[in-house]
């Protein structure tokens, strides 16, 4: 495909966009395509803001719905804190945020460390589907620690759905430091179909997980790729999930915390697990009054890593994005 040819198909240019729209409700935004449900961003009732479900441009859930919905056949029931799609890490100024969840034995959305939610604006009709958000991370007993902004934008037409997740950490409470550890940090838990093997009950993981540097399956965790792809068939269909890693972001390319069981996270400070480096090596702290920005983008598709040109679309996606900057 012709590079300017790739930029107007990754950016949804062409004739093939499809119509966005957003819908407030007290706990979340709703996001359709073309009137069809994409996925909803649930702002209250967890640890952390979430995005579930999200639906493949064939009506297909590609995240794990528990624990979020239970009694679901063939899912899975480890690791509760995997709540489809978020960000969050294990060692903030030495706090858990990544494990908090009632069922993986930490406080609740409401007394343990936490990020919550103080402004959400949208874009208006006719306008790219944009959610800006500001948030702030709390200890159990309610001190902050940091502030994050966040801007979701989402796209998609007949073959995929995207979203692209900016976050600006900012240290506007005193310093903030990410430690070294492989617990984080921009995470989503597939469908059990994507999974390479079946755990804690599931049934009918036959996924493959395929990074930008041609690794597949378990050679792809704590490897450093432009982007990971779970694909594998969804209800009689081939279909996938990737996350690309921005050229600008810290570390860049990410390294994966990438697992058979269906998890897969982007992370730039797990360097102590991932590489073997000395313990801490992959600390990094955000001076007061200072900021970190990560940028991700996540495709949705039909068919796998090949057929849906992740590699072209994580091109068009950086000098995109670096073009309007």
């Amino acid at each position: 495909m012709p590079y300017l040819a790739v930029i107007a198909f990754v950016l949804g240019i062409g004739a093939g966009a499809g119509d966005v729209r957003l819908e407030r409700h007290d706990d979340r935004v709703d996001v359709t395509i073309d009137g069809k449900p994409f996925t909803s961003y649930r702002f209250t009732g967890h640890c952390k803001p979430i995005l579930f479900p999200i639906l493949s441009p064939a009506g297909t859930g590609l995240t794990r719905q528990w624990p979020m919905v239970k009694g679901v056949a063939g899912e899975p029931h480890d690791h509760p804190h995997h709540e489809s799609l978020w960000f969050m890490h294990g060692k903030v100024n030495g706090l858990d945020f990544w494990l908090s969840h009632p069922e993986a034995g930490k406080p609740d959305h409401r007394t343990g460390p936490r990020v919550e939610q103080t402004k959400l604006a949208m874009s208006e009709p006719g306008q790219p589907a944009v959610i800006e958000t500001e948030n702030r991370w709390v200890k159990a007993d309610g001190t902050v620690v940091c502030t994050d902004t966040r801007r979701l934008e989402f796209a998609g037409d007949e073959q995929a759905r995207s979203i692209d997740v900016v976050i600006t950490i900012r240290a506007d409470h005193g310093p903030v430091t990410f430690g070294d550890t492989k617990e984080g940090t921009m995470g989503l838990r597939v469908h059990p179909a994507l999974q390479l093997k079946n755990v804690h009950g599931s049934t009918g993981a036959a996924g493959r997980i395929t990074d930008s540097e041609g690794r597949t399956d378990a050679d792809v965790w704590g490897k450093a790729a432009r982007w990971v792809d779970y694909s594998g068939p969804v209800e009689g269909q081939v279909q996938g999930v990737a996350i690309l890693d921005h050229p600008a972001n810290l570390r860049h390319p990410a390294r994966w915390h990438a697992r058979d069981y269906g998890l897969v996270a982007a992370n730039p400070f797990g360097l102590h697990d991932f590489t073997g480096a000395p313990s801490g090596a992959g600390d990094h702290t955000i001076p007061a009054g200072e900021s970190l920005t990560l940028r991700y983008r996540f495709v949705f598709h039909l068919g796998d890593a090949a057929a849906a040109a992740i590699e072209d679309r994580w091109k068009a996606w950086a000098v995109s994005v670096k073009s309007s900057e």
